[in-house]
């Protein structure tokens, strides 16, 4: 009897077991049965815009976090498909940091000419996984959203691909109850004309920070003060940015903070982050971690410890994103068919513990870089996923970083080498502090040479 497998989720990391299957196929392997159940009425996870926030038109929670004017904040070289380079998709080299359209029209384009479509149910919503150990198989229950109805379908393997960054964590602080101005999670941001010539505070210091808050500057805000808890952000950022330690207390509208300083605000941006949230899962199955490199109880950072028919893509701290999520979904892949054998309890267990220990003593992003790479290398190193050079892409991302510290606001400007066609990507046509439009065809435009 053919295998069943069930996908929760058609992101990027969904996506990528569909195509990884889809690639065992084409060379005569026996591809189980697959069903990849999807939430959203297209596939794309989180590069899908919507304007709405709080529920959908169903009532159930809004799953995208993107927001209109939203560029990657990485070098696309970093995150490029090994067997679909942007230059294949569209038909030539573009710049290194495109906006949200141009990479969901990437990530779109290689699953559209992979045919896995009509794997995805839409509009339906995981509620409840079951697995029983008298049959071996799980049991999912899901909602079609649309007809209004619950049913249930039996699978052998169940592959947990919905994200780890459509929950908001939502910290309190005392006065923020009756604040008078814009409160927000940065979930739910998602247009930087709000805030023009406002004074706007943001609390957090890791990448939906920093992205949000150079937004909400290049479109207009008056003043933007930070918040930290754990560490400043340190770049040199424009003079009306102010760093300060963590909001202890708002009294109206003024912020007050750790080092017993105060700024008057007009609203608050909340990027504390986001929880791994699985309602659909019982206790037994359920990951429960905070945002790491090397969660635990996965082995390979895929196979649930408790029972490896139930795996977990894209579930790591990332510097590293669609390539990896590839190198995972491949990984699983490979066991699915019988390909790779696990080891006894034992050897896994020892082989956790190795990442883990090695990721405790990791003491900056530079070895963290590489301690992701080394992971996603070990990962393609097992399959037939194309292997490229990993190493270069780790040296990518710490000239990316360096760039960064050249320039917080500058340095989308940088171009880099494809690590999969050797070509050196353009310099796009304006610079990123004076590009408001955000659209696909106004990025792809090649400016008209002056005669």
């Amino acid at each position: 009897m053919t295998k069943r497998v069930a996908i929760i989720g058609a992101g990027p990391s969904g996506l990528a077991q569909l195509r990884a299957f889809q690639s065992a196929g084409r060379t005569g392997a026996e591809v189980p049965d697959l069903v990849c159940f999807e939430k959203q009425s297209d596939w794309g996870g989180l590069w899908n815009y919507t304007w709405r926030t709080g529920v959908d038109e169903y009532g159930e929670p809004v799953h995208g976090s993107m927001y209109r004017y939203l560029w990657s904040n990485g070098p696309k070289e970093c995150l490029e498909f090994a067997d679909y380079s942007f230059e294949e998709h569209f038909g030539r080299p573009i710049p290194s940091y495109p906006p949200r359209a141009v990479l969901h029209d990437y990530i779109m384009g290689r699953v559209a000419k992979s045919d896995v479509r009509r794997f995805v149910r839409f509009n339906t919503v995981a509620r409840w996984v079951d697995y029983s150990e008298e049959t071996g198989k799980f049991t999912v229950t899901v909602k079609d959203l649309k007809k209004d109805e619950l049913y249930s379908e039996e699978f052998d393997y169940v592959v947990v691909a919905s994200g780890h960054f459509s929950t908001p964590n939502v910290p309190h602080f005392p006065g923020i109850e009756v604040f008078p101005g814009r409160v927000m999670h940065a979930h739910d941001f998602r247009d930087a004309n709000e805030f023009v010539g406002k004074n706007l505070l943001v609390v957090g210091s890791s990448y939906s920070a920093e992205d949000i808050a150079s937004q909400c500057y290049k479109y207009g805000a008056k003043s933007i003060t930070f918040s930290y808890r754990t560490r400043p952000l340190t770049f040199e950022w424009p003079d009306c940015f102010t760093v300060k330690p963590l909001l202890t207390r708002l009294t109206g509208k003024v912020a007050h903070f750790k080092d017993g300083t105060s700024a008057d605000v007009d609203a608050i941006v909340l990027c504390t982050g986001y929880l791994h949230h699985f309602p659909f899962l019982p206790d037994s199955l359920r990951l429960k971690t905070n945002n790491r490199l090397y969660p635990a109880n996965l082995y390979k950072g895929i196979f649930w410890r408790g029972n490896p028919k139930l795996m977990y893509l894209g579930m790591q701290d990332q510097y590293f994103t669609f390539n990896m999520f590839d190198a995972q979904a491949w990984y699983a892949r490979d066991v699915m068919l019988g390909r790779i054998a696990l080891p006894a309890d034992a050897d896994q267990d020892a082989d956790i513990r190795g990442w883990r220990t090695r990721e405790e003593a990791l003491e900056d992003p530079f070895q963290s870089i590489d301690f992701q790479g080394d992971y996603v290398q070990d990962l393609i190193g097992a399959t037939d996923y194309p292997m490229f050079d990993i190493k270069r892409v780790c040296d990518l991302f710490k000239e990316w970083e360096h760039d960064k510290e050249k320039s917080i606001m500058g340095y989308r400007d940088n171009s880099y080498v494809s690590v999969m066609t050797g070509n050196r990507a353009p310099v796009h046509h304006t610079a990123w502090i004076e590009a408001l439009d955000d659209s696909l065809e106004a990025f792809l435009t090649v400016p008209v040479a002056a005669e």
